[in-house]
């Protein structure tokens, strides 16, 4: 099993940042790739950016150049550096962790945080 919690949610203006952080705890050995979903009143949950165990990232289109994520190992943590922040950014914002499948413990699961929000002011 795997926890994961996420803080720095929070009210900025537009322009404004926000870093977002999320603690993964439990099986973190299983992880292979974290990352960051968000969904808007009204909106189906969308990906925001993801990064694997190896620093690969991959980001949605709406927010390259302005967010970058990065991860820890060593701490199971993984940041969402949010800069230039739009009133369309304003979302519940979800830590997100995948597990591979193996023969040991790792389940090939899907593991969410309670999310975080975030509100962009115009």
């Amino acid at each position: 099993q795997v926890q994961l919690v996420e803080s720095g949610g929070g009210l900025v203006q537009a322009g404004g940042s926000l870093r977002l952080s999320c603690v993964a705890s439990g099986d973190t050995i299983c992880i292979s790739t974290m990352g960051w979903y968000r969904q808007a009143p009204g909106k189906e949950r969308e990906l925001v950016a993801a990064i694997t165990s190896g620093g690969s990232t991959n980001y949605a289109d709406s927010v390259k150049g302005r967010f970058t994520i990065s991860r820890d190992n060593a701490k199971n943590t993984v940041y969402l550096q949010m800069n230039s922040l739009k009133p369309e950014d304003t979302a519940v914002y979800y830590c997100n962790a995948r597990t591979v499948v193996d023969s040991y413990r790792c389940r090939g699961q899907n593991y969410w945080g309670k999310g975080t929000l975030v509100t962009v002011s115009s």
